[in-house]
């Protein structure tokens, strides 16, 4: 446990040499970069992996206004201090490739480089998003439905483990049927669409099944609560509008992943390496591959991770 920015946060920890931070993304935890931890210690970096702060053993402020972007990097910041350096590397995968990213944009002096996996850098647009989500729309994207009060915490908490094994595997690149916007009936739910396996894709076992149910068990709301703010964070980030992310950096996903997919992100990554002055590859994308980059392909994520941290080392 590390004091951090005034909260608790549970960090799994391996290894020396310089600082890797690995941050999970949702319905995830620390769990979810357990692929990484040998290579990377292996390739001499010290790996460092948080429970981010309303997931697992963390603390779970109540205060919806407590999970900005702004809190959720001054928890990486304070993390990196709380461990005795001054740089590291970050390394983020769905929610936490935006606070990755965002570490890297607003500390760009404790950041020795960025890489991010299935959300690709941020550039602020013109409008609010859930707002512009809303209208695009109305209201069934599902951000819209994370952010009714009370309504996905209640769903997902029927059962935690069937609402787990659901989501990973729907958005995997192992589900028959490829997802093409998260769109959802407000009164069916989130997971009434999602497809239940009878039998777990070979790298989600029942024991990856089990640490993330466990993880858990205080609910969901202080992840969801992470959603709640997207339109404060697109407020809060007003100074840094047209800003880039300047520390060397790299992106990965994969072709099946959803998130990519997304309006207006599709050309955002054709794009990146005329955005981003620091990229050190185009983009790399990995065939057949869902949302859980790191956990379905740990042998190419792996390899280039250790590439790109060893060539800043």
């Amino acid at each position: 446990m590390v004091d951090t920015n005034g909260i608790r946060l549970h960090i799994a920890e391996e290894g020396e040499g310089p600082l890797v931070v690995l941050l999970h993304g949702f319905p995830e935890s620390w769990h979810s970069w357990h692929h990484q931890f040998g290579p990377l210690v292996e390739a001499g970096f010290r790996v460092v992996a948080p429970d981010q702060r309303g997931y697992g053993r963390s603390d779970h402020p109540e205060d919806v206004d407590a999970y900005s972007i702004l809190h959720l990097v001054g928890d990486v910041v304070g993390l990196i201090r709380a461990l005795g350096e001054d740089k590291a590397y970050v390394v983020g995968h769905d929610w936490g490739a935006p606070v990755a990213w965002n570490t890297a944009l607003l500390r760009p002096d404790m950041v020795l480089g960025v890489a991010g996996l299935s959300v690709p850098p941020p550039f602020r647009g013109s409008q609010p998003p859930l707002a512009a989500m809303e209208k695009r729309f109305g209201g069934r994207f599902y951000w819209n439905y994370f952010n009714r009060p009370g309504v996905a915490d209640a769903e997902f908490a029927r059962d935690t483990r069937t609402t787990l094994r659901k989501i990973f595997y729907s958005i995997s690149g192992d589900a028959p049927d490829t997802v093409d916007q998260p769109l959802v009936d407000p009164e069916r739910g989130w997971l009434a669409t999602m497809q239940d396996p009878d039998v777990l894709p070979e790298w989600f076992t029942e024991d990856d099944l089990d640490a993330l149910t466990e993880s858990f068990s205080q609910g969901f709301t202080g992840a969801l609560n992470w959603y709640r703010n997207l339109d404060r964070n697109w407020e809060l980030t007003a100074p840094w509008h047209g800003a880039v992310v300047t520390p060397p950096a790299l992106y990965i996903y994969g072709d099946r992943d959803p998130v990519p997919a997304f309006p207006g992100t599709p050309e955002l990554i054709a794009s990146l390496p005329d955005l981003m002055p620091n990229l050190r590859r185009a983009p790399l994308e990995l065939a057949g591959c869902g949302h859980w980059t790191q956990q379905e392909r740990p042998a190419e994520v792996n390899a280039a991770l250790i590439e790109f941290l060893r060539a800043g080392s």
